[in-house]
């Protein structure tokens, strides 16, 4: 019989995020706050220990695996998990997410050892915007990194971009028109509200789906797509393009319901929900020698007893969830 994860709600989980860094080269004001505090390196998980988890995983039924961070490319030696990954029994796909100032460097590379799909994080096409947003951020350097990442023929590329009114709200369409000439996948986000930050009022700057969609379709006309990805979009297809446009909504469309995902931090928790601290510690297994495969299969299957159903995300108070995106795992 196929293996399968299958949760107390009856959902199959088949995808994992495995991020493989907290660390970053920018410092997205959505993301983290503009002076972090990283983990040691004795609490990350080593390249093994990381490849022992996704052989886990995957004897779990877990399917397909997204590598993730912090930002994934300045891990040493991350050519190495790649490849091993990629050779996994039983892994259908392995792809990656990455802030793009890298690729240039890697994406040739990432092709060649596996990766099939990528998605690649721009909020803005304004250099002073840009910096802004990322606070360290090279936009020259990411445009580079997305056509070397077009040269190196993945079968899929897609762009993310974080959306917060006042701040890059008027980029939406040109954003798009930058996906369409460059005939790649684009998706817009709402804001997760992980970790407390001081640089923007949340509430404030939440951009709904809905008024991005009303604002595509106005210009350009939106038909609903078949396309599904393995993570939560929505997506609409363009006339007379072959983009793509995706709509990620935590707040206003809340995609729980046919959930396929967990994550692993790169400390080893194994993270149930993004929205939730129900998690297991794979870390402590992992350095047990008494530990083997068999035994961390059990956990990972003994987990999904406490998936929750649901996030409970509420923009107007504090976030219940103190860990930032760099610490979760994109």
């Amino acid at each position: 019989m196929p293996k399968k994860l299958i949760d107390t709600f009856g959902r199959e989980i088949n995808y994992a995020r495995l991020s493989v860094t907290d660390r970053c080269d920018f410092r997205c004001v959505y993301c983290m706050a503009e002076e972090m505090t990283f983990l040691p390196k004795a609490d990350i998980l080593s390249l093994e220990e990381l490849l022992t988890t996704a052989k886990a995983l995957v004897d779990s039924g877990i399917k397909k695996i997204r590598l993730t961070g912090g930002e994934p490319l300045i891990r040493n030696n991350i050519m190495w998990l790649v490849e091993a990954i990629s050779e996994l029994d039983g892994l259908e796909e392995l792809t990656l997410t990455t802030n793009g100032s890298h690729l240039s460097q890697y994406a040739e590379q990432l092709r060649c050892h596996g990766i099939k799909r990528i998605n690649i994080s721009i909020d803005s096409l304004q250099a002073d915007k840009f910096k802004s947003i990322t606070r360290t951020g090279n936009l020259q350097k990411v445009l580079e990194g997305i056509d070397a990442a077009i040269d190196a023929g993945f079968e899929s590329i897609k762009l993310n971009s974080v959306i917060l009114k006042n701040r890059n709200d008027d980029e939406v369409l040109s954003l798009l028109d930058f996906a369409r000439q460059k005939n790649i996948d684009i998706a817009f986000i709402e804001e997760m509200p992980l970790g407390n930050i001081i640089e923007h009022n949340r509430l404030l700057s939440f951009c709904s789906s809905d008024e991005l969609r009303k604002m595509i379709d106005q210009e350009y006309g939106l038909k609903p797509s078949q396309k599904k990805t393995n993570g939560p979009a929505n997506y609409f297809s363009l006339a007379n393009s072959k983009t793509h446009v995706g709509f990620i909504s935590p707040h206003s469309h809340n995609f729980c319901g046919d959930c396929n995902r967990i994550r692993v931090t790169v400390e080893g928790r194994l993270l149930l929900c993004l929205g939730n601290e129900n998690a297991i510690d794979l870390r402590e297994l992992l350095r047990d020698p008494k530990i083997n495969n068999a035994a961390l299969i059990t956990a990972i299957k003994d987990s999904m007893l406490i998936k929750p159903e649901r996030h409970y995300f509420d923009l107007s108070e504090e976030p219940e969830i103190v860990r930032f995106m760099n610490a979760t795992g994109g």
